[in-house]
C-alpha cells in the first residue's frame, strides 16, 4: 500500500504520456496500472504550505495560505495583471520576477474545442499535458508574462480560454483546423506584439494519452462524499484518472489530501 499527501501527477513526454504519483513511501507508475484495480482512501488533509492538518480551501492550501502565497495571486490566472516588469510588487516581488520575467508562449490548443492559452516556455509540454490537449500550435514567444497576458486578452474575444473537462474526458472534441486558427490568431494580435511572431513555419504538436477506453459520460469522484473508492483504471488524461465505471478522479483538485492507494 502506498500512502502520503497527494500532489498533482508528474508527467513525462512519451508516446503515450507517462504518468506518475509520488507519495511518502513509494512512486507509482500509473501507466503500468492500466486495467488493474485501484483503491483510493482519504484519511485526512494537510495544507501544502503550512503543513498543518486543516480544511483545504483551494489548490491544496488552507484559506489563510491561499490568500497570502504569491503562487496563488490573481496574476497567475490573469497574466495581464502581471507587474514585475514595472518593479511593482503584488505579494512577493522576488518570486514574481522569477516567474513573470521569463519567456512565455501564447498558443492555441485542441482540448475539448479550440482554446487560447499562455504558458511559460519552461512549462512546455507539461502545461498542455495537464490540460489534456490533443494538439497545440504556438502563436508567438514573448519576453514576459504581462505581454503574453495582453495578447491572450485580445484573442479571448475570438477564441475560448476554457476547457470543457467533460468533453475532454469523453474525447468528443469539436473539429479543429489549427493551421487556419493560427492565421486568424496572428491577424488579430495587438500590433505591438506582431514582431514577436515566430518566423519559422508553425509546427503542430501532437500528444497521445494512455487511455484504453474513454467514458461515454463522466461521473466526478469526490472523496468528501465517498471516502474510499475502488475501480478498474482504464485511462489517464490531463490530471484525471479514468475508471471502467465512468468515474473520473481529478488528482490536481485533490492535492493536499492524505490518501492510501492500493493497486491489485
Amino acid at each position: 500500500m502506498y500512502s502520503g499527501v497527494l500532489k498533482k501527477m508528474l508527467t513525462e513526454n512519451l508516446n503515450p504520456i507517462g504518468y506518475y504519483i509520488q507519495l511518502e513511501n513509494g512512486f507509482i507508475n500509473l501507466n503500468q496500472c492500466l486495467e488493474k484495480n485501484v483503491s483510493i482512501k482519504w484519511t485526512s488533509s494537510i495544507c501544502l504550505n503550512c503543513k498543518y492538518e486543516k480544511e483545504l480551501f483551494r489548490q491544496g492550501y488552507c484559506k489563510s495560505c491561499f490568500f497570502e502565497l504569491p503562487q496563488t495571486a490573481d496574476w497567475v490566472m490573469k497574466p495581464e495583471l502581471s507587474q514585475a516588469h514595472l518593479n511593482i510588487e503584488y505579494r512577493d516581488l522576488e518570486y514574481e520576477k522569477k516567474i513573470q520575467l521569463q519567456p512565455h508562449y501564447i498558443y492555441l490548443a485542441d482540448t475539448s474545442h479550440l482554446k487560447v492559452g499562455v504558458t511559460r516556455k519552461t512549462q512546455v509540454p507539461y502545461r498542455w499535458i495537464d490540460q489534456g490537449a490533443n494538439q497545440i500550435i504556438i502563436l508567438l514567444e514573448v519576453s514576459n508574462r504581462y505581454l503574453a497576458g495582453i495578447g491572450e486578452l485580445k484573442l479571448k474575444k475570438i477564441f475560448s480560454d476554457k476547457t470543457n473537462w467533460r468533453k475532454m474526458l469523453t474525447n468528443e472534441n469539436d473539429p479543429v483546423d489549427l493551421k487556419e486558427a493560427y492565421k486568424i490568431g496572428i491577424e488579430n494580435l495587438p500590433s505591438d506584439l506582431k514582431d514577436y511572431v515566430r518566423l519559422e513555419k508553425p509546427e503542430i504538436i501532437n500528444l497521445k494519452y494512455p487511455v484504453n477506453k474513454y467514458p461515454e459520460k463522466v461521473n466526478s469522484l469526490k472523496l468528501e462524499k465517498e471516502v474510499r473508492y475502488k475501480g478498474k483504471l482504464t485511462g489517464i488524461k490531463g490530471q484525471y484518472l479514468i475508471f471502467e465505471d465512468q468515474s473520473v478522479f481529478n488528482v490536481r483538485s485533490n492535492e493536499g489530501k492524505v490518501v492510501e492507494i492500493e493497486i491489485n
